[in-house]
């Protein structure tokens, strides 16, 4: 059975379009539940301003208690006093962000894609140096909310850029879920002319409810890491109307009856994400898990 990797981003991309507060014990609660769903590698927070994003504030703390895990708990640095906070706090992984539209980069961290990567390159030699692992995220792949459809040609050369200065991992998203199966199709056979997709994970969102079917298409191209988000939890703050990420129990229902490895239980994501929506001011929107027979999980939550 071939195995695939998944990588729970509710933690962090979930969390942080909610417009909750989350306490420190919540987030630490959230992610050891989803470690005991068989989850092995996570987003668990970021070191962004708690003045821009204050889901994501006391990062340092939700390490501190969750590092002793056997699992890879990644958080996102947007900029250099990110990036100084993450070694203070001796976090072993951390993600990068840029994307291909200008326009999303300067909503996102006020600078030029190509200022953005030139402050990451900086980054990245120090933390390899350091041997910390790097995941790259290259949002709006496939349409972005300002500039509309992009190009494969400019996802193809900033790809490159992330694994030449050092990333270990790139993840390509559909940022605001305008993708196609046909396009996704069309898009991954021009990266992999140019591209191989080992070390290439998929990230799409579920706005027009087509991400299980780009997930489909994607699975055609061989790529085999993909991400999600537990309950469909999240979006993006600087990507208006868009609905959120494809969820995690989803993912996992899809790619197990495909035949597919993931080591995840479904029925404790599905339990997760129970006692998730028991926390937000908003229902769930993740369709499995609306659909699910509460008897499967709920006596559990």
């Amino acid at each position: 059975m071939e195995k695939i990797k998944f990588v729970e981003v509710g933690p962090r991309d979930g969390l942080q379009n909610q417009t909750e507060s989350f306490s420190l014990d919540f987030r630490i609660e959230l992610i050891e539940r989803l470690v005991n769903c068989g989850v092995e590698s996570l987003e668990a927070g970021s070191f962004v301003s708690p003045k821009a994003i204050p889901q994501m504030q006391d990062s340092e703390k939700v390490f501190e208690a969750l590092k002793s895990k056997a699992v890879d708990l990644s958080f996102l640095v947007p900029n250099r006093k990110g990036f100084d906070r993450a070694v203070t706090a001796g976090v072993r992984s951390i993600a990068l962000f840029t994307a291909t539209s200008e326009a999303f980069v300067q909503k996102n961290i006020r600078m030029s894609i190509d200022d953005s990567m030139r402050v990451f390159e900086e980054i990245s030699r120090e933390a390899k140096d350091r041997k910390m692992r790097i995941r790259g995220y290259l949002s709006t792949v496939f349409g972005c909310p300002y500039e509309g459809r992009q190009s494969v040609t400019s996802a193809i050369e900033l790809t490159k850029r992330l694994f030449q200065m050092g990333c270990d991992e790139v993840s390509l998203g559909d940022t605001i879920g305008v993708a196609h199966p046909r396009q996704v199709r069309e898009f991954w056979k021009d990266f992999r002319s140019e591209l191989s997709v080992k070390n290439v994970a998929a990230h799409f969102h579920d706005t027009r409810g087509a991400a299980l079917a780009n997930i489909l298409a994607t699975l055609e191209s061989e790529v085999r890491i993909f991400d999600g988000s537990v309950g469909g939890l999240g979006g993006c703050p600087y990507a208006a109307g868009a609905s959120g990420n494809v969820a995690s129990e989803e993912v996992i229902w899809l790619l197990e009856g495909l035949g597919f490895e993931t080591g995840i239980s479904l029925e404790e994501l599905l339990t997760t994400a129970a006692w998730l929506e028991t926390h937000l001011k908003n229902p769930l929107k993740s369709k499995l898990y609306r659909s699910a027979p509460k008897h499967l999980y709920y006596h559990k939550v």
